[in-house]
C-alpha cells in the first residue's frame, strides 16, 4: 500500500529518501487504485513529533500494495509547542475541523507526555475525547497507543492505570493469546515488543469490561486489544512503531538529564536491550563522564552510533503483519465513499463476523 504524498510534508522526501514507496499525487491519480484516507493523531512532544511520523508512517506504507494510502497528521490543542514546532504544525498538519468534514476511514492515535497525576486533568484531555468521539461513529476503526490506550480505556470503560514502582522499560518478549483473530493472521506467535512507560492496564481489568485481549508479554502483560466487537477500538500498550535506535535515544536522552543535574541516579539500561558489548560501551562512557565532571573539564561525546551498530530489532516484522492485516480489513469493510464507514451489510456490532455483542462506550 504506497503512501500518497498529498501535501509537502517533509516527512514524505524523508520516506522516500529511505527507501520507502512514496507516490506523487500525479501518479497516484494515473492509476485506477482505491484511497483509504488515515488520520493520524499526533500528540507527541516537540522533539519527537516528526519522528513519531515517520514511525506510523513506515509501518502503514509497508502494507500489502493494493490500495494508496493518504495519511493526514493533524493534532489537538491543549500540548505545550514552540514556536517553531508550531510553525510546523501550522504549515504541515491538517486541521481536524477539515478532516471530519472530510471524512477518514481509519484513525491512528499517538502517545503523548503528560504532567498531571490524572489524565482528566491534561489540557489535551477533552480535545482528544472530541476527536476519538467523533471516530467511534465515523471511523471504521481507531488504533491507539500506550498513553491514548489509557486515556480512551478510562474514558469508555471506566478503567484508570496504575502507577508501576519501576518503568516498564525495554524489549519484551509477548504471545498470541487468541491467534486465530483476523489481525494476527500470519503473525508469529512469539515475538518481542518495546515498552516505555510508568504506568500499566492489566489484561484482567480490560477483559473483565469485555476488552478482547490478543497479546500479552511473556509475563502476562497486557499489549494488545480491541473493543468488544473486535474492531473498532484497538488498543495497544506497548511501542511496535519504535525504530531500533527509539529506546538508544531515550538512554541518552535521559542520561544527559543526569550529568547534568537534573536526575538523581544515571538510568538503568533498558531491559532486555543492550547487548554485552552494548553494556561495556555504554558503562565506559559513564564512567568518563563522570570523571570528566568531576575534573571540570567538557564531557566526552555520547557513543550512539557505536552502540547502535550492536542493536537488534525483533518486532518491526511482526508490527508490520499487524498493521498490514489492520489495513487489509479496513480495506474490506469500509464504504467506496470517503466518510461512510461501512460497506452495506456490515453489522458496526460485529464487522468480522466474530459473534461478539455489540459493543457501546460508556457514558461520560
Amino acid at each position: 500500500m504506497p503512501l500518497v504524498a498529498h501535501s509537502p510534508l517533509p516527512t514524505f522526501d524523508g520516506l522516500r529518501a529511505d527507501g520507502e514507496p512514496v507516490l506523487t499525487v500525479a501518479d497516484a491519480r494515473a492509476q485506477d487504485i482505491r484511497e483509504l484516507h488515515i488520520g493520524l493523531l499526533n500528540m507527541m512532544p516537540d522533539a519527537a513529533l516528526t519522528v513519531t511520523e515517520q514511525q506510523f508512517m513506515r509501518l502503514v506504507g509497508s502494507a500489502n500494495p493494493i490500495v494508496h494510502l493518504w495519511v493526514h497528521p493533524f493534532t489537538v490543542p491543549g500540548l505545550e509547542r514552540s514556536p517553531d514546532t508550531q510553525a510546523y504544525i501550522d504549515a504541515f498538519y491538517t486541521p481536524f475541523d477539515d478532516l471530519r468534514e472530510a471524512g477518514l476511514d481509519a484513525l491512528i492515535v499517538s502517545g503523548a507526555n503528560v504532567t498531571n497525576p490524572y489524565l482528566e486533568d491534561e489540557p489535551f484531555w477533552r480535545p482528544l475525547l472530541e476527536v476519538v468521539e467523533w471516530a467511534v461513529d465515523n471511523v471504521t476503526s481507531v488504533l491507539c497507543s500506550c498513553l491514548a490506550t489509557h486515556a480512551l480505556v478510562q474514558r469508555f470503560y471506566g478503567v484508570h492505570r496504575r502507577r508501576l514502582l519501576n518503568k516498564r522499560w525495554g524489549v519484551y518478549g509477548h504471545c498470541t493469546v487468541a491467534p486465530g483473530h483476523p489481525l494476527l493472521r500470519g503473525t508469529n506467535t512469539r515475538f518481542d515488543v518495546p515498552h516505555s512507560r510508568w504506568n500499566a492496564i492489566t489484561s484482567a481489568q480490560l477483559e473483565r469490561v469485555g476488552v478482547r485481549v490478543l497479546i500479552e508479554s511473556l509475563e502476562g502483560d497486557f499489549h494488545l486489544g480491541t473493543s468488544a466487537d473486535g474492531f473498532r477500538m484497538i488498543y495497544m500498550q506497548g511501542h511496535p512503531e519504535y525504530d531500533a535506535v527509539s529506546l538508544l535515544k531515550e538512554y541518552k536522552r535521559e542520561l544527559t538529564r543526569y550529568l547534568a543535574g537534573e536526575l538523581p541516579a544515571a538510568p538503568p539500561y533498558p531491559d532486555h536491550y543492550f547487548s554485552d558489548t552494548a553494556a561495556r560501551t555504554a558503562g565506559d562512557h559513564l564512567d568518563a563522564a563522570l570523571a570528566a565532571r568531576a575534573a571540570g573539564e567538557p564531557l566526552p561525546a555520547f557513543p550512539e552510533a557505536a552502540i547502535a551498530e550492536t542493536l537488534d530489532n525483533t518486532w518491526t516484522d511482526t508490527s508490520k503483519a499487524i498493521f498490514n492485516n489492520w489495513l487489509g480489513l479496513v480495506y474490506r469493510l469500509t464504504d467506496l465513499e470517503r466518510g461512510v464507514p461501512f460497506m452495506d451489510g456490515v453489522d458496526p456490532g460485529d464487522p468480522l463476523g466474530l459473534g461478539a455483542a455489540p459493543w457501546h462506550a460508556a457514558s461520560t
